[in-house]
């Protein structure tokens, strides 16, 4: 380790920089982005930055405690538009694209989601909470005390993980006229709609919706496009899967669209479709390509970050998107024969772009394992890409950073699996170290060449770490994806387990007898099922975890559908089968010291399954402790407070002190 730098500590989330969200203005001279940081407790402050490509930094447009995303550029140049929370609740915002003060023009009660400017740049687009039976109403200055009151449960779907107990709202679309500052309700209906895209003429709008009446029982999300001169509403899609993102071709004819037909559940690999608007035809153009189509990496900075989806050339000969293959997302082109060729393809995370279809240029945020991210202008034509941003530059010059070595293996039956290890910070030859296998959640995702503050914090504290993408993970095609549907606990497992035992033998600086592993979600139920099917980590720390798969189906926002997609098992019909998949089931075999960590208010991985496994393990003498994240749901980890953030890691980096 270099003498001028210093371990990454816990509390460093606080000093990393994340940007994301580019917007290329219509002149295709500057662009916008959002930059946010973690503040003290539990604060987040994101502010809306504009470049120059002439520039050599970018300049801060909006400032103070707030929450400032989504920015957009006028199509006439004129103004910037973003969200933000500053008044109270989301709403529009906009900005002269000379600078100066930020101007509210809108006032909705519960907030507006997303926006999209009319391509004539007299209206604005937006998806709010609204009550379809009250209709748009004005948010009210005064904090309105609710009653104290039950609440009424008659949705299967009535709850979720980020929202909490569902109300009588709904995401709708609406239209805000500049000319005349109204706002007029576009949509109704129990229903929720997003991915809002207007057609160059600016007489139609498309986005997403389940608009069916089991839409509670339903998957499926259709693309709609309304008309806005007659109110008609059609209906592109015939209710067969999943389509979102949609973007018109310049000439209105066409939606690009990524989607697919729930083949395979919830383990259905991405496809790119065009949709002709005029016909309805659909036409799925990657289905020969193999390959996960979007951002399926992973990571700890960074956490919902928008799509652009499919965009189109200004001569629609091709469209450009993002896809995951093998621990990498890429930039690619296909044309109208769905030929595809790779725009950037190297091995590190492109988590956005923006496309100037006039000077066919990009901004396209890019990170990879030694950076959080930059943005970087790419042409196509040309060999190398010009580096914007270094927002990064003075923490990454104070730390020491380990560079992860990807790795190779075979698992038990042969299969191909990828993974990456980490030497510890402060590595020597001739030391042996302890070692965390690291598991991610999903399981359909995928651990990636981007930055993650938690390998880098384990590897400071002196841990070599492990991490691979066993079968379930995206990015090796959709029988590797699919394989671990009905089989959790089996050969996922043993890939696991495959990995362990490769880096053992290839590693001589690991000390095999000092193994630790760790999950969240998905990877906290296969932490739990380890410390139930092996003794040879001396300890383990499962988080957001699943131990009973019986109870989870009734309580999880997604349980009710998510166990027969995923474990091909449900109630009542096979409550057996449900029960050995359960890690709570082999609790006797538990000899793993084990620390439990759980946010009080997650309701996708509910909090009674941590209690379910603490309880049953404290009442047999194991070595079990249970930690309790008030105020948190399940993104604790990449988007919970700070302050708790940091209490997760430094309680994570003890509890392995401790026992390895």
């Amino acid at each position: 380790m270099s003498l001028q730098k210093r371990p990454i500590a816990a509390d460093d989330i606080k000093h990393i920089a994340v940007v994301s969200e580019p917007h290329i203005s219509e002149e295709g001279t500057k662009y916008a982005f959002v930059q946010k940081h973690a503040g003290e407790e539990d604060i987040y402050y994101s502010h809306i930055y504009i470049q120059h490509l002439t520039d050599d930094k970018p300049v801060q447009w909006t400032f103070g405690e707030v929450q400032d995303h989504s920015p957009q550029w006028a199509p006439d140049g004129s103004e910037l538009l973003f969200l933000s929370a500053r008044s109270g609740s989301t709403q529009i915002w906009l900005m002269s694209s000379a600078g100066g003060e930020p101007r509210q023009y809108t006032n909705i009660k519960g907030g507006i989601t997303e926006a999209a400017w009319a391509p004539d740049s007299q209206s604005i687009a937006f998806i709010a909470s609204v009550d379809s039976e009250a209709g748009l109403m004005e948010d009210s200055t005064q904090e309105e005390k609710k009653p104290l009151e039950p609440v009424l449960v008659n949705r299967l779907k009535y709850k979720s993980d980020t929202k909490g107990l569902h109300d009588k709202t709904r995401q709708h679309a609406a239209l805000l006229d500049l000319r005349s500052n109204k706002t007029t309700l576009l949509t109704k209906g129990p229903f929720d709609h997003f991915g809002l895209s207007w057609a160059s003429d600016s007489k139609r709008l498309a986005f997403s919706a389940n608009r069916n009446e089991d839409e509670d029982k339903s998957a499926v999300v259709d693309l709609f496009v309304l008309h806005l001169e007659t109110e008609e509403l059609e209906k592109m899609t015939e209710s067969t899967g999943i389509f979102t993102m949609a973007n018109w071709s310049g000439d209105g004819k066409y939606l690009a669209a990524i989607g697919h037909e729930l083949e395979y559940a919830d383990a259905t690999i991405n496809q790119v479709w065009i949709i002709n608007s005029r016909t309805k035809e659909n036409t799925c153009m990657t289905l020969k390509w193999d390959v996960q189509i979007g951002d399926a990496a992973i990571g700890d900075v960074r956490s919902s970050h928008p799509n652009p989806g499919p965009v189109w050339s200004r001569d629609q000969k091709h469209i450009y998107f993002l896809a995951s293959e093998r621990g990498s997302t890429g930039l690619y082109q296909m044309d109208m024969l769905g030929e595809i060729e790779a725009v950037h393809e190297e091995e590190n995370h492109l988590f956005g772009f923006s496309y100037h279809a006039a000077k066919d240029f990009f901004i396209a945020g890019i990170s990879d394992p030694s950076n959080p991210g930059d943005f970087f202008e790419i042409q196509r034509k040309a060999e190398a890409h010009v580096r914007l941003t270094d927002v990064n530059n003075e923490f990454l010059k104070k730390v020491d950073i380990s560079i992860p070595e990807p790795l190779s293996f075979k698992a038990e039956d042969g299969w191909e699996i990828q993974g990456w290890l980490m030497r510890p910070a402060q590595f020597e030859e001739g030391q042996q170290y302890p070692l965390v296998l690291e598991i991610h959640g999903g399981p359909h995702a995928m651990y990636a060449n981007t930055f993650f503050h938690e390998m880098q914090y384990l590897a400071a504290r002196g841990y070599a770490v492990l991490y691979i993408n066993p079968r379930g993970s995206h990015g090796y095609g959709q029988s590797f994806v699919d394989a671990v549907r009905g089989d959790y606990g089996g050969k996922d497992y043993t890939d696991l387990m495959s990995a362990v035992d490769y880096v053992l033998q290839s590693y001589s600086f690991i000390d095999g007898s000092r193994l630790g592993v760790t999950g969240g979600s998905y990877g906290g139920f296969m932490t739990n099922w380890i410390v139930g099917h092996t003794n040879r980590f001396k300890a383990a720390v499962t988080q957001r975890s699943i131990s009973n798969w019986l109870s989870f189906q009734g309580v999880s926002d997604i349980g009710f559908f998510f166990t027969e997609w995923e474990l091909k098992s449900s109630l009542p019909d096979s409550p057996e089968e449900l029960w050995n998949f359960s890690p709570l089931k082999y609790i006797k075999h538990v000899s793993t010291p084990l620390l439990i960590m759980h946010g009080e208010q997650d309701l996708r991985c509910p909090i009674e399954q941590g209690e379910q496994f603490f309880i049953g393990l404290k009442k047999l003498d194991k070595t079990v402790e249970f930690l309790r994240f008030p105020r948190s749901n399940h993104e604790l980890s990449r988007g919970g407070p700070p302050v708790l953030r940091i209490h997760r890691l430094e309680h994570m980096a003890e509890w392995f002190n401790r026992y390895l």
